[in-house]
């Protein structure tokens, strides 16, 4: 179609069996395609004329319910709980399991289940082979598969020795925390919760990913911890620089820029709070 058409008509493949679509395209589109990476909502797309004050009172429900478009547009909080249950027991499985030829749907959902309660810290593929009974290579493997199908995606270390880099452990975050609370079933409201801290940290790193992708923002972003635990929960790396940030949820700006960190050239660090959107991913 696309060698049919040429310039008198633009061709749109979509479908969320994205991995599946890219590995038959890749060759033979090569230089006449352009990928768009489509997100759940960002919160430009819900809130266009910026009403800093709706946001604020419903910001709560994004880390609970997520941001999939069907979820955000239920009016009652037990129609989202429903249909993100229907989400995860179901339909957000079928492409992997199907089109990848994956023959045990529990080792699957459990390494989600597993996944979903280590967010916000660094994941050993061998301790989770070990949880699940299988070997390493199978986990990792499922890993890639729930990324590219934009369930999960990963974020490495920084390190200066960028040989050492690949030997370190990732952190792995959901694209959606509906979905994440759905798989544990926690939907709980934050003051009843222990992982507010994990869940604003996922949250404003997808958001961040968004606002990135949307602006034609171009980095390579990574975390960075010590040995000793000084840690940056973001950092993105661009036009030379380093760019730091720390993420917490009660509003306290009052941490400390990590004395290792501050070694590092051009580099900068900032703390980002529930009241800092419009500056950072808005």
């Amino acid at each position: 179609m696309v060698d049919h058409f040429k310039k008198t008509k633009q061709v749109i493949i979509t479908g969320s069996s994205s991995f599946n679509l890219l590995d038959k395209t890749q060759e033979s589109l090569a230089g006449r395609k352009i990928v768009y990476h489509l997100y759940p909502l960002s919160l430009e797309e819900i809130y266009p004329q910026k009403d800093v004050l709706q946001l604020q009172k419903e910001l709560e429900n994004y880390l609970i319910f997520g941001n999939y478009p069907e979820i955000v547009s239920q009016e009652t909080f037990t129609e989202k709980i429903e249909l993100l249950r229907e989400l995860t027991s179901s339909y957000l499985y079928q492409d992997i399991l199907e089109f990848q030829q994956l023959k045990n749907s529990a080792v699957l959902l459990n390494l989600l289940k597993a996944l979903a309660f280590q967010i916000g810290q660094e994941v050993s593929y061998a301790e989770l082979a070990n949880l699940l009974g299988v070997d390493k290579n199978t986990v990792e493997r499922y890993v890639d598969l729930l990324e590219k199908n934009y369930i999960l995606f990963r974020l490495p270390p920084y390190a200066r020795n960028k040989r050492r880099e690949i030997s370190k452990l990732r952190k792995i975050y959901f694209c959606d925390l509906g979905i994440r609370n759905a798989l544990i079933n926690n939907f709980n409201f934050l003051a009843q919760r222990d992982d507010v801290g994990a869940l604003w940290e996922n949250f404003i790193i997808c958001e961040r990913l968004k606002f990135q992708a949307y602006h034609r923002i171009y980095a390579d972003n990574y975390f960075w911890r010590t040995y000793d635990g000084a840690e940056v929960d973001f950092i993105e790396e661009r036009e030379g620089k380093l760019f730091g940030f720390e993420f917490t949820w009660s509003g306290n700006k009052r941490k400390r820029n990590p004395q290792k960190w501050q070694q590092y050239p051009n580099s900068s660090w900032q703390v980002v709070t529930k009241n800092d959107l419009d500056d950072f991913v808005w």
